[in-house]
């Protein structure tokens, strides 16, 4: 199952803009710099979309360790919850409003994520190995999703967020396909290109930022032809 990445049409909340520098003397005269740099309806449509598809991601896989009582999906739930962590902490910076309340575990302002929401949890339920697929299926969707908002900004600042949370999904993916050929199965591309797929799966695990992996682990794949 592919989602396609559709942003919310919502209106920017506040833009953050630098004050001047307030003070006597000749230290005073050049004007600070700006932090941040402006922010684009868009890039605050897609700050607030990634927001909540890091919360989808952490939602359904709280259920699943619930529902399978086995790993991986506790420690990247916590992991997921530092990635909406960190991407919190950019909207703060820019005064924009949670587009949904993120203590009511799997409601959506995004309608397109409400429902992969309830079709993921239905589909996770059916044995380990599904949900398992589910893990994968939601990194692949991130990786690709995070890919685009990332090429189509060019604030600084937003880039090393992302990049930093696109570290962490190839390694949430990297411990999931793992896990799903620890079961005897070999994991395929459900989103992404296959060649992209095992550029990834054959990289070890990355460190740095949000790649840590929080305690994930990888390695551990079956050979197949060609790889």
């Amino acid at each position: 199952m592919k989602t396609q990445y559709h942003l919310l049409p919502l209106a920017l909340a506040a833009i953050l803009n630098a004050a001047p520098a307030i003070g006597a003397g000749p230290r005073s005269a050049q004007p600070v710099q700006p932090i941040l740099a402006d922010l684009e309806s868009t890039e605050a449509e897609a700050l607030l979309f990634m927001r909540e598809e890091e919360r989808l991601a952490r939602d359904v896989y709280l259920v699943m360790d619930e529902l399978w009582q086995a790993l991986p999906f506790a420690n990247i739930a916590l992991s997921e919850q530092k990635h909406m962590d960190s991407v919190k902490s950019m909207m703060d910076k820019y005064d924009l409003t949670d587009p949904s309340n993120p203590n009511e575990p799997g409601v959506f302002a995004n309608p397109e994520l409400q429902a992969l929401y309830s079709q993921l949890i239905d589909d996770g339920d059916e044995s380990y190995l599904a949900a398992l697929r589910v893990g994968a299926l939601i990194e692949e969707v991130d990786i690709e999703d995070l890919q685009n908002v990332s090429a189509a900004t060019e604030n600084p600042a937003l880039q090393t967020l992302y990049g930093n949370l696109l570290r962490g999904s190839r390694n949430h993916l990297r411990a999931f396909a793992s896990e799903i050929e620890r079961q005897g199965v070999v994991y395929e591309a459900q989103v992404l290109d296959p060649t992209e797929l095992n550029a990834i799966l054959d990289t070890p695990m990355e460190r740095g930022g949000q790649g840590k992996g929080q305690g994930t682990q990888g390695g551990g794949r079956i050979a197949r032809p060609g790889v």
